[in-house]
């Protein structure tokens, strides 16, 4: 399970030439979820020449231990997952994997880490005295999908090597190329995947008074949700929109069956406790007007990325952070690292307009370099 590796020759500062090729490296190789098996061993290869103890302390995950004697420990957290995108990029080292890119940048989060990792070899063996603290490296699978952010900390690996605060980035388009942003207190929503089965009954349109129209009221309710949360953004940042609606079999007959998707994102449990219950009151208000009924579903989804206001000061005493107005209404499973102990997560501008998730995205390796001079003076905090 763990194996640790000494060097007597020193390594080098990782550069963005360093920088360039893991992540053109990783990039060739995107994978899915906890099915990560040449990423891992990219990783793995990468660790074995560091003075590091590598653990697996969860199913496709792996930690890299710098020990320097300390008794607190900074840890630094990448993901390792892609996404089911066909690329479109046209790049030399585009997806060799059919169906599967890193649409979202996590490759660039890797490589990031990586560097970090042979920054902190190279300190450790010029100038340990730097380090105040040791320094856990988590590569962690399935953020996009099913969180794998729980099952490490589940793991008990935090504990075992005394971890008390945790880092993290996720490359932005919407920031300058370089700039480093985040703020105290709420950064990324919570969300909660939302399903909505409205079941009528069938009758032909000439006669619809003898059926009872599931998509009338799925329709209905629809409206007043969206009027509904519009009046609550007033209080604070929040959104329930549905990007699927299937229903009925032809057009002059009433639909018996309504399904809808959507998505409710939201910052504080209050809100969230609040806004399930009127969704849910709206709707089966409506069902019963039209005479159906309705099945309602939320997932639980990731909590909110909250980064912790004593820690995001000392942050922001080392590094330049530009603080964000408002927090953004994405989802990051980096929150479930933030329950269990202090965190702040940060974002690291592309500079570019192509969104994360399209199949056309890319950014220039040279904003890695502003994210490891981060980490660097991160991990030197006392």
């Amino acid at each position: 399970m763990t194996h640790l590796t000494n060097t007597a020759a020193v390594i080098q500062e990782p550069d963005l030439a360093t920088l360039t090729q893991f992540r053109r490296d990783l990039h060739r190789i995107p994978e899915i979820d906890f099915d990560l098996p040449k990423t891992l061993a990219y990783i793995r290869q990468e660790l074995s020449a560091l003075p590091c103890q590598v653990i697996e302390p969860a199913p496709s995950a792996l930690c890299a231990f710098f020990d320097l004697g300390s008794k607190r420990t900074t840890a630094v957290r990448t993901d390792m997952d892609a996404l089911p995108v066909t690329e479109r990029t046209g790049l030399a080292w585009a997806s060799t994997h059919e169906d599967k890119m890193h649409a979202c940048g996590h490759d660039g989060h890797m490589s990031m880490a990586l560097g970090l990792a042979r920054h902190i070899a190279h300190a450790m063996a010029t100038d340990p005295d730097s380090l105040p603290r040791n320094i856990l490296l988590v590569f962690q699978p399935a953020e996009e999908t099913t969180g794998g952010a729980q099952l490490i900390v589940e793991s008990g690996v935090f504990e075992t090597y005394h971890v008390d605060r945790i880092f993290g980035f996720h490359v932005w388009p919407d920031l300058p190329a370089g700039t480093i942003a985040s703020r105290p207190g709420p950064l990324l929503a919570a969300t909660s995947e939302s399903t909505f089965t409205f079941h009528g009954k069938a009758a032909h349109i000439a006669k619809a008074s003898q059926g009872a129209d599931s998509l009338d009221a799925a329709a209905r309710w629809l409206i007043d949700s969206y009027a509904f949360m519009d009046q609550q953004r007033a209080l604070e940042p929040c959104t329930f929109k549905c990007g699927l609606l299937q229903s009925g079999q032809a057009r002059n007959v009433i639909s018996s069956r309504t399904y809808v998707e959507g998505t409710l994102r939201t910052f504080s449990e209050e809100m969230g406790s609040k806004a399930k219950a009127e969704i849910s009151r709206l709707a089966h208000l409506r069902a019963t007007e039209a005479g159906c009924t309705v099945e309602v579903d939320y997932s639980e989804g990731y909590p909110p990325v909250v980064n912790n206001p004593e820690l995001f000061a000392l942050a922001s005493a080392h590094v330049n952070i530009e603080e964000l107005p408002e927090p953004l209404l994405i989802a990051e499973d980096f929150a479930f690292y933030q329950r269990h102990l202090p965190g702040v997560f940060m974002l690291l501008g592309t500079g570019t307009t192509t969104p994360l998730h399209a199949d056309t995205f890319t950014f220039d390796e040279s904003i890695l370099v502003s994210g490891l001079e981060a980490y660097k003076r991160l991990i030197r905090i006392p």
